[in-house]
């Protein structure tokens, strides 16, 4: 059989990549915030997903994608749990249902023993807010046992081939929830794979096609901002690039004459993970004063446990500071992360530094966000990364933390 082909196994469908049977899954729940979370999360473990906003979408679903997980939301708009649970017994779902709510209700009882009463197999319930990880704890046995390849496909075939391209995952103003900015992401679209996380393709410091993956990530993000300058959807932009790159002068120099002119061009942020930026920052001070005057702004990365290390730097290089996600998701209601960040918020604005909370992922992060006094946000809750065009037509729909 090809690769990527469909194969009748007990009756269902199964798509093959090279090394493993994709699980499928439904995301039956009326808030798109909460779909986007959890397709993104599902996405990444390997699931292949489809949703629906209403019981009576789940006949067609169940007929066309025969999903192996049902995810169900209990309290959200427009779903009815005993509609639902109703549909699966009939349909004779052989699947797992695993059912979500803010508490412990009697109706969340009612739908473990009712779909347990019927012969659903109902996988122990999940309370809201929750991470990414214990939804991955809850579904993992639902995944192929054989560890995906590391990597699937090397960098330097990806480049060649032209299979990587950059997703956006937008940032807002803590306080005003108006969107301020975009993240750039490195995604691979392999022709059988379909879209790859980077996890799997990112190479490592010392490889040589490194250099050339943060061309690419340069020269694409130029191009996509001028994409979305013409979709009237033009933005600030921040890259992820190492802080080896930034040692060579000839590529700082390139990187400057690359910024556009354009006085729509708000300026580019370069975010560097924190542990490189720490034990680079003599140089990255000096890259800083050089590159300023072209747009081009330097940011640190995943900073948690080690911000102490940025205390007392006499000339700070460094224009925002970016909370580390497993200190921001949970901060809500985890008084020891709520900590980390506030102390990271106080060091920022003692350099004039802006803060940004990555990783919110409930309503009770992002008021503790706000409170924390952090400047900019991003997370499930507000959008996943997406490609370009999808980027662009999201600025025009209703804001995302609204309800359907």
């Amino acid at each position: 059989m090809e690769h990527g082909q469909a194969e009748l196994i007990g009756g269902k469908p199964a798509i093959f990549g090279r090394r493993k049977v994709r699980p499928r899954a439904c995301v039956a729940v009326g808030k798109r915030h909460l779909r986007a979370f959890l397709q993104d999360v599902l996405e990444d473990m390997g699931f292949i997903i489809s949703e629906c906003g209403t019981a009576e979408e789940l006949p067609l679903v169940l007929c066309t994608e025969l999903p192996d997980l049902i995810l169900l939301g209990i309290g959200s708009d427009r779903i009815e749990p005993g509609r639902l649970l109703e549909i699966l017994v009939r349909e004779k779902f052989a699947g797992r249902v695993l059912a979500f709510g803010a508490r412990e209700s009697i109706i969340m009882t009612a739908v473990q023993q009712v779909g347990g009463e019927y012969g659903l197999a109902m996988l122990p319930p999940l309370r809201t807010p929750f991470a990414a990880e214990t939804l991955r704890d809850r579904v993992a046995m639902l995944l192929p046992r054989e560890p995906a390849p590391r990597p699937a496909v090397h960098v330097g075939e990806a480049l060649h081939a032209g299979w990587l391209e950059l997703w956006y995952e937008p940032k807002f103003d803590a306080c005003t929830l108006s969107r301020r900015g975009a993240e750039a992401l490195v995604r691979m679209r392999h022709p059988t794979w379909g879209v790859v996380p980077p996890a799997y393709f990112i190479p490592e410091p010392h490889d040589p096609h490194f250099r050339e993956l943060s061309e690419f990530v340069i020269d694409r993000a130029i191009k996509d901002w001028r994409y979305l300058l013409e979709q009237k959807t033009s933005i600030d932009l921040s890259i992820n690039l190492p802080a080896a790159f930034l040692m060579d002068p000839q590529a700082v120099r390139d990187l400057c004459q690359r910024m556009p002119s354009h006085p729509a061009f708000g300026g580019l942020t370069i975010e560097i993970e924190s542990e490189e930026a720490i034990r680079n920052l003599d140089l990255l001070i000096e890259v800083a004063r050089e590159v300023r005057f072209y747009n081009i702004g330097l940011a640190i990365d995943n900073v948690g446990a080690n911000w102490p290390q940025l205390m007392g730097v006499e000339r700070f290089p460094f224009m925002k500071l970016k909370v580390d996600r497993q200190y921001v998701s949970g901060c809500g209601n985890g008084p020891l992360k709520r900590t980390v960040c506030r102390q990271i918020v106080d060091l920022a604005k003692e350099y004039s530094a802006r803060t940004v909370a990555e990783g919110v992922e409930s309503h009770a992060d992002l008021i503790a966000v706000t409170e924390l006094g952090f400047d900019l946000a991003q997370g499930h809750l507000f959008g996943k990364a997406m490609p370009p065009k999808q980027f662009a037509q999201s600025s025009f729909s209703t804001p995302p933390l609204l309800p359907n």
